[in-house]
């Protein structure tokens, strides 16, 4: 079982920034599959980023390359998204993910939600113009 509760969204203007964590707790893993996702409101769940937390590989959504960035702190069982350059179109909820198949070293090279199993509550991020 993995526990995970997210903190960090607001409101912020265009061009703000803005630093979302998860807090980990429950078993311990050597390595895990951990992503970001957000989901506006009619809009399909999508990746935003993801980590392998043994390796520090990392993927990231088109929309958001060399504006977000993921990391973690294997120390505090934390997961953070730095979100720098905020667009208008950034506004959804957040969720942190854990995907325990596979072994923890291995992401799914599409990013599909569905793939992962132990989600936190989320936490709205709007970005206003």
């Amino acid at each position: 079982q993995v526990q995970l509760v997210e903190s960090g969204g607001g409101s912020v203007q265009a061009g703000g920034s803005l630093r979302l964590s998860c807090a980990r707790s429950g078993h311990t893993y050597s390595s895990l599959c951990m992503g970001w996702f957000r989901q506006a409101p009619g809009k399909e769940r999508e990746r935003v980023a993801s980590i392998i937390t043994g390796s520090g590989s990392t993927v990231y959504a088109d929309s958001v390359k060399g504006r977000f960035t993921i990391s973690q702190d294997n120390v505090k069982n934390t997961l953070s998204l730095q979100m720098n350059s905020l667009k208008p179109e950034d506004t959804a909820m957040y969720y942190c993910a854990a995907m325990t198949r596979g072994g923890g070293w291995w992401c799914p090279p599409a990013g599909d939600w569905r793939e992962y199993n132990y989600w936190g509550q989320g936490t709205q991020v709007t970005v206003s113009s």
